[in-house]
């Protein structure tokens, strides 16, 4: 149905404030670098940043042969122990950020009636939501049977967004059929949106002991700073020597 070379991934803010905004953008970067070291393309699709340079969500395209084998473990929640630059006291706190990792969905995959589409053009924001363009060149479109929602503003064009943002809808209501038909199956097959285990975390970054931890595998990693500037490969070997599989 799908060749999964290609996949869409969310990252969002979860508790913590702006120290999550800012470690959503840290993931962002590490999936970026890693990607591009990999000969894989990266193509942000839509984001939302806060003033101090975290981000309030992304979306993007890792494109590339292997893009959904290299990804689809990190779909999760995703905890952060440190202290934060703004804390005085030195205490570690604790933030959380989501990650959902979709398969791109071509029009074969999933077919959409416009008819069931409500689409909604206004202006792309920047830091601390201010208008940066003074033409409604953003686009944001409802699937109306679902409800699903999203949106795309990176590019200069309407109708650019508005192929993006069909992007994203079509892949994510590929991945709600999946998860359907997953349930009626009582297939054993993990799924990452609407399922439970997004409510869990599946790795911890603990800055003080300068470790990562994937609780699924339970194995750990140091040098945390050089895994965060795009040096995935000890994760994804671990995976793919554990033949784990979403």
């Amino acid at each position: 149905m799908n060749d999964r070379s290609a996949v869409i991934i969310e990252i969002r803010p979860g508790a913590g404030g702006d120290e999550a905004a800012l470690f959503a953008g840290e993931l962002f970067k590490m999936y970026k670098n890693y990607a591009l070291k990999s000969g894989l393309g990266v193509t942000v699709l839509d984001y939302s940043s806060t003033g101090l340079g975290g981000l309030k969500e992304i979306s993007f395209e890792i494109s590339g042969a292997n893009a959904y084998a290299v990804y689809q473990h990190e779909g999760g929640v995703h905890r952060v122990q440190r202290v934060p630059k703004t804390e005085k006291s030195g205490r570690v706190h604790t933030s959380t950020v989501s990650v959902a990792v979709l398969k791109k969905a071509t029009e074969k995959d999933v077919a959409i009636n416009p008819g069931d589409l409500r689409i909604e053009f206004f202006r792309s924001s920047g830091p601390g939501g201010q208008n940066v363009n003074k033409r409604e060149t953003a686009v944001r479109i409802i699937h109306l049977p679902t409800g699903t929602v999203v949106t795309a503003q990176t590019e200069r064009g309407q109708e650019a967004n508005k192929q993006s943002a069909m992007s994203i809808l079509r892949s994510k209501i590929l991945e709600n059929m999946e998860n359907q038909a997953s349930q009626k199956m009582q297939s054993e097959r993990r799924t990452q949106i609407g399922s439970a285990d997004r409510s869990e975390k599946i790795r911890t970054y603990n800055f003080p002991q300068d470790r990562v931890t994937d609780h699924r595998i339970k194995k750990s990693w140091g040098r945390i700073d050089k895994i965060l500037d795009g040096d995935m490969d000890p994760i994804a070997k671990a995976f793919s020597k554990t033949g784990v599989d979403k």
